[in-house]
């Protein structure tokens, strides 16, 4: 699914147009976007959870030549899954 279909299946499901469906959409990622810009845990419960982690410094190797090359220090995104969004994922289909 990409966020052409999530727009449509939120409009549809809302009762709302797609303009208004992209907005809103794109207010939420903004306001998870903004709360990890300032370094904040962003929960929607049931979900998940967003957190922003330091990456130390390291050594790795270029795959094609094998030289050592530095891998800079980052911030990166972690997502740990919602306990309801896990459960709906991993249960059982019915037959």
């Amino acid at each position: 699914m990409n966020k052409a279909h999530l727009i449509e299946k939120v409009a549809r499901e809302a009762g709302i147009s797609k303009v208004v469906a992209d907005r809103a959409i794109d207010s939420l990622l903004a306001g998870i976007t903004e709360g990890l810009r300032r370094g904040e845990r962003v929960t929607l419960v049931g979900f998940g959870t967003f957190s922003v982690t330091e990456r130390r410094a390291r050594m790795g190797r270029n795959p094609q030549t094998g030289v050592p090359i530095k891998i800079a220090a980052k911030k990166a995104v972690r997502f740990s899954i919602g306990k309801r969004l896990n459960y709906l994922i991993n249960r059982k289909p019915k037959k």
